[in-house]
């Protein structure tokens, strides 16, 4: 069963930054594309970021382009979202997600993942 625990949520001024992390497991780590996704309420989840499997390459949304790093450890079956410079329009619940047969091509397009942790919250005040 593939569960996804994500962590280091909480509330930070603007300017500042946060570091994510989901704790993976249930599946062969490397094999399945990893992301992060946020919603706030009334509107719809949306991609932020994504890591490929194998190769690891990276993709990001227009909005935190520049901003945010997604990271993964195989070791540790860990994804991280580093967030810098945070505003107050990142506020949001964050979700770690994975998929066997998701890539780069799929994220631009906004397609959703497989599987998505709980979330946690992120609050940037201004």
């Amino acid at each position: 069963e593939v569960q996804l625990v994500e962590s280091g949520g909480g509330l930070v001024q603007a300017g500042g930054s946060l570091r994510l992390s989901c704790a993976a497991s249930g599946f062969t780590f490397d094999d399945y594309a990893k992301g992060w996704f946020r919603q706030v309420p009334g509107r719809e989840r949306e991609g932020v970021a994504c890591i490929s499997s194998h190769h690891g390459s990276t993709f990001y949304s227009d909005s935190v382009q520049g901003r945010f790093t997604i990271s993964s450890d195989n070791a540790t079956n860990t994804v991280y979202l580093q967030m810098n410079s945070l505003k107050p329009e990142d506020t949001a619940v964050y979700y770690c997600a994975a998929d066997p047969y998701y890539s780069g091509t799929y994220f631009q397009r906004g397609y959703e993942m497989d599987y998505y942790g709980r979330g946690t919250l992120v609050t940037v005040s201004s």
